[in-house]
């Protein structure tokens, strides 16, 4: 681990000097030599072209040096990664580049994010197809998620759709097992959405065998936002057609017609993109690795993670979601009447801690990062005390 203090650490991010942020899962503070990168990056376009054979080449670069540092993050191939805007651009590529026949079966964990959920609705109008829920929100406290999956998989069940930390109660799942129990059930695919996961979880995806994972760099990352991308296993780039289609997915003749598909992840990339926030997600990157490892940061947020549990969990009027420590930086709770969710959060706000409500489940989301400060829980604790007992005094006002 670096011998940089935790607040020189955190003077890098302008957007934590006046608040106490715990909304990481939706969006991660950009650093401040992020945001310089994005603002050289287009003067540089705009001095040189911006379209020209300099800043063309300028950009291929800035591609071709991202696209190896992210892989290395994820311990993938170069080659099997494809760039997108965001987490959910990732999933449709996978979602709607499968050769769908009429009564295929696709399993998906009642967990999922909306927009996970009315894609593969839409799927399901669009080819015929018999789709599943599997109730993983039980195996929360008690019960094994490879197990509950084992019981709702069919011979005929093409994809098996899941996130690896579940955004709403923090869940962990383990991967490699349920993609093994999966590949097993007459090659069922797996497809991932990673939006809490990359940025949080030391990665070594290509030992997990999983086929496809979706993810962001605007998340934990705290990269900006517009940029994410897609793995695609390299047993399955053969199998998985282009839904999105421009000249980045093709290799052109002499004459410059289309006559082949690029081989690698590039096949799934389109057109024009914001060539200056390559820069700015390396440069993110790069800052959360002078802190320390993957492995150090995972830990830290673990342990701010538990440190807010047990304090949420010491208050009558609050029930965690989880009856154990997380095992990532999302802190799910509930208070005891299930009405004052989104009144809380916004009464927090006004002071300047900054949460989330969810709807399914009905409940409040925290989420620490490693450099989330101990005071800065603190802080959260005391004022959510201030809160119940305003509430408790019969609505007085909370200020």
């Amino acid at each position: 681990m670096t011998t940089l203090s935790l607040e020189t650490h955190r003077q890098h991010f302008p957007a934590l000097a006046n608040k106490a942020y715990f909304n990481y899962g939706g969006q991660g503070p950009l650093p401040q030599v992020s945001m310089d990168a994005i603002v050289q990056g287009y003067n540089y376009v705009q001095c040189h072209g911006p379209f020209s054979g300099k800043i063309g080449h300028w950009q291929q670069q800035e591609i071709s040096l991202t696209r190896h540092l992210v892989a290395t993050e994820l311990g993938i191939p170069p080659e099997t990664l494809t760039f997108t805007e965001n987490v959910t651009v990732g999933c449709n590529i996978a979602l709607w580049g499968i050769d769908w026949r009429s009564g295929d079966h696709l399993l998906i964990s009642d967990c999922e994010h909306p927009g996970i959920i009315a894609t593969v609705q839409e799927l399901q109008r669009r080819f015929n197809l018999e789709v599943s829920f599997f109730p993983l929100r039980e195996t929360l406290n008690q019960g094994d998620p490879v197990v509950m999956i084992s019981e709702y998989l069919k011979p005929h069940t093409r994809l098996l759709v899941i996130s690896h930390i579940l955004w709403n109660t923090g869940q962990l799942l383990p991967l490699s097992e349920i993609v093994n129990l999966c590949h097993q059930n007459y090659n069922t695919k797996v497809l991932v959405d990673a939006a809490q996961s990359v940025g949080v979880l030391p990665l070594q995806l290509t030992e997990t065998g999983v086929d496809f994972y979706a993810f962001t760099g605007h998340k934990w990352l705290c990269g900006p936002d517009g940029l994410g991308g897609l793995y695609v296993s390299a047993e399955s780039l053969s199998e998985l057609s282009p839904t999105f289609i421009g000249w980045r997915s093709i290799i052109s003749d002499e004459l410059g017609k289309p006559i082949a598909w690029t081989p690698d992840g590039r096949r799934y990339e389109v057109a024009t993109s914001a060539s200056p926030l390559y820069a700015a997600l390396r440069d993110a990157i790069a800052l959360h690795h002078q802190w320390g490892t993957a492995t150090e940061r995972y830990q830290q947020i673990c342990q701010n993670s538990q440190y807010l549990w047990q304090k949420l969990s010491k208050i009558p009027q609050i029930q965690c979601l989880r009856t154990s420590p997380p095992e990532a930086g999302l802190v799910s709770f509930q208070l005891s009447d299930g009405k004052s969710h989104k009144s809380l959060v916004n009464a927090l706000e006004n002071r300047g801690i900054f949460l989330r409500t969810l709807l399914d489940p009905n409940c409040v989301r925290a989420c620490v990062h490693y450099f989330t400060r101990p005071s800065e829980i603190d802080q959260l604790i005391e004022t959510l005390n201030e809160f119940l007992y305003s509430r408790e005094q019969g609505g007085k006002e909370f200020s």
